[in-house]
């Protein structure tokens, strides 16, 4: 039974994951003497999570650890919720407990002592996690953060991920050669349980270096918590992980840690002054939360990992040799939040270079063209294609007033500056619609009705209607109901640009874009290879990808590429815009898409670009794109990692 429906242009992606870590360096006296509160911590985790919340609303987590309290004193406190508005649910749960102490006893707020002793999160060390369920059941169990629980502090393990590891056969096979027994093969316990494993084999190592040197029980307690090398952890436990990765985790006695993995995938950005260290998925969210400049976050390095000592020391040390930089560009295009400096950049660079395919679409002809987007997450680069097709016009103005010589008529001026783009908001969204409805009929109706189209906008017959998306991955939802709204317009064509490159490849290290059936520029690739005789091509590579299997995954390659081999972009491109349009739709529809010279040139700095070139970062890549083949090949419907 399908029982959730969200429209997008392009169909919803889910996403894993958010974190937020937050370090007080200073006693909680010193926050409750300067900002009024004890709760700085909590509050400023809050902020960071609330701003994060595109980057999870199926579950959210947090964990929190005391410092230096008695023995016998609960230190390390966790709530998680999946809640419709998880974030919500964890902290209201969390200010009622603060609510209830301050209706019996308001002067306990201001008792720090007693706040420690008797409310879970009047902590100095905190971490926070959101969760896109791509995958696995939502459960409670399911979220982050997950724990490691010993009676040892320094034993006790607390684990909050973006990540989505390619190799969890091979993950999990590396556990039993250890001597572990794990009930679950997930990826988050096996990252749990090689990580845990190696904070063992460190205390131990640390326990018989301190009892031969005659330290009591006790004492050695104290001095493992100095000494645990962090680094060397992480280091082993990394080894062997193949995927796109960023992995807080907090050890029981206080030591924490970020990791990032060696090809910088997944984003990590961090930031420290005299009072505190954060780190969270985003760098405008650090921004925002803490009111400091650009130049004061940093970026964390690939292959490395940002090391807070309980004692407030810090920095970044390597704990995979770094390769190649491959941040995915598909965070900068559509995830991540557009208040970034960077990202606002980027995006409206991308849309100010997909303007000359768009005229092209129209060709050419602004005067009988509405200009629009959908969703809100292309509303920056809508901004740059805006302001590109002013600069056209002011090119095309300016030739003709040229043309008009030392005596030009007024009336004729008037009319060469009417030229402008016309800018219309042609579809606004009504609601998010949320139905048990499985007879498709009637969940169709609905669908085609979430969003309220602008009447009159368009003059029917007679303009053209671009609407700009982010990215266009499955385009059952263009098909199904969108085009079908703008239709109602009446105009004379329909252009869907699109920000993105056609999106080609399954992702594996996070972005829910796993099955290659799922993808409507390689359904329209398989379709163009039958019509034009070319069926051999598929054959082969499915008979390719079957020996490809036998290999080591290091000596894979990415065999789908044969696909798309015969066929240009262009070709691509129309028969998705013939795919795209039913029957019953009456205006001409063009798809047009981002070039991948011009993703490059928008968004330089970030070279992940494996969903449009399949030129995966990893080993793991290769192999899963080659088994997703597969499974389209002989009808499972199922992910291939």
């Amino acid at each position: 039974m399908q029982s959730l429906i969200v429209l997008k242009m392009s169909d919803f992606l889910n996403h894993e994951c958010g974190i937020a870590l937050v370090r007080l360096l200073k006693p909680l006296e010193h926050y409750y003497g300067k900002y009024g509160t004890a709760l700085y911590g909590l509050n400023k985790l809050h902020l960071l999570m609330q701003k994060q919340h595109n980057r999870g609303q199926d579950g959210a987590g947090i964990a929190s650890i005391k410092y230096d309290l008695e023995p016998g004193t609960k230190y390390i406190s966790r709530v998680r919720s999946k809640a419709t508005s998880p974030i919500t649910d964890i902290f209201n749960k969390i200010y009622q407990k603060l609510n209830h102490i301050e209706s019996y006893n308001k002067t306990r707020l201001n008792d720090i002592g007693w706040l420690r002793e008797n409310f879970d999160f009047s902590a100095e060390l905190f971490l926070g996690h959101l969760r896109y369920g791509t995958y696995g059941l939502n459960k409670t169990s399911n979220l982050h953060p997950v724990a490691r629980k010993n009676n040892w502090m320094t034993r006790n393990l607390v684990l909050a991920g973006n990540f989505n590891m390619t190799n969890v056969e091979e993950l999990f096979e590396k556990l039993i050669e250890l001597g572990q027994y794990p009930v679950e093969t997930s990826d988050t316990l096996t990252i749990l349980e090689k990580i845990g494993h190696f904070l063992d084999e460190e205390n131990e190592r640390l326990y018989q270096k301190f009892r031969k040197e005659g330290f009591s029980k006790q004492k050695i307690s104290y001095k493992i918590a100095k000494d645990l090398n962090l680094q060397k952890i992480l280091t082993d436990s990394c080894e062997h992980w193949d995927g796109g990765y960023v992995i807080a985790g907090m050890i029981g006695h206080g030591d924490a840690f970020v990791m990032r993995d060696e090809c910088g995938i997944r984003p990590a950005y961090y930031y420290r002054d005299d009072e505190i260290i954060v780190a969270a998925s985003e760098r405008a969210v650090i921004q925002t939360a803490l009111n400091v400049e650009f130049d004061g976050v940093k970026e964390l390095k690939p292959g490395h990992a940002l090391i807070i000592k309980k004692n407030g020391n810090s920095g970044e040390y390597q704990c995979k040799k770094p390769k190649e930089k491959r941040s995915c560009s598909f965070e900068r295009i559509y995830f991540s939040r557009g208040s970034d400096k960077e990202i606002y950049t980027e995006r409206k660079s991308l849309g100010k270079l997909l303007t000359p395919y768009v005229l092209q679409a129209i060709d050419h002809d602004l005067e009988n063209t509405v200009f629009s987007y959908i969703p809100n997450t292309a509303s920056v680069a809508f901004r740059g294609m805006v302001e590109e097709l002013h600069n056209f016009c002011d090119q095309i103005k300016s030739d003709k007033l040229l043309e008009l010589g030392k005596d030009p008529i007024k009336k004729k001026i008037d009319k060469i500056l009417e030229l402008k783009p016309r800018v219309e908001e042609v579809a606004v969204k009504d609601v998010k619609l949320r139905t048990f409805i499985t007879q498709d009929q009637k969940r169709e109706d609905l669908v085609a009705h979430v969003y309220d189209i602008t009447y009159g906008s368009v003059r029917p017959h007679q303009d053209n209607l671009v609407v700009l998306d982010d990215s266009i991955v499955r385009g059952t939802t263009l098909r199904q109901s969108i085009i079908r709204i703008l239709d109602r317009l009446n105009p004379k064509r329909i252009v869907v640009a699109s920000s993105a490159p056609q999106i080609r490849y399954p992702d594996c290290y996070g972005i829910d874009m796993a099955k290659l059936s799922d993808f409507i520029a390689f359904r329209a690739a398989i379709e163009l290879l039958k019509q034009g005789g070319q069926t051999s091509v598929i054959n082969e590579v499915y008979k390719l990808a079957k020996e490809e299997e036998k290999l080591p995954i290091d000596q894979q390659r990415n065999l789908v590429k044969m696909i798309y081999k015969p066929l240009t972009a262009g070709q691509i491109s129309n028969k998705i815009s013939e795919m795209l349009r039913s029957n019953e739709i009456k205006a001409e529809l063009k798809i047009v898409y981002q070039s991948i010279e011009h993703l490059h040139k928008a968004i330089p700095e970030h070279k992940g670009d494996w969903y449009f070139t399949g030129n995966y970062p990893t080993p793991g890549g290769n192999r899963v794109v080659n088994r997703s083949f597969i499974n389209y090949i002989e009808g499972r419907d199922e992910r291939a990692y």
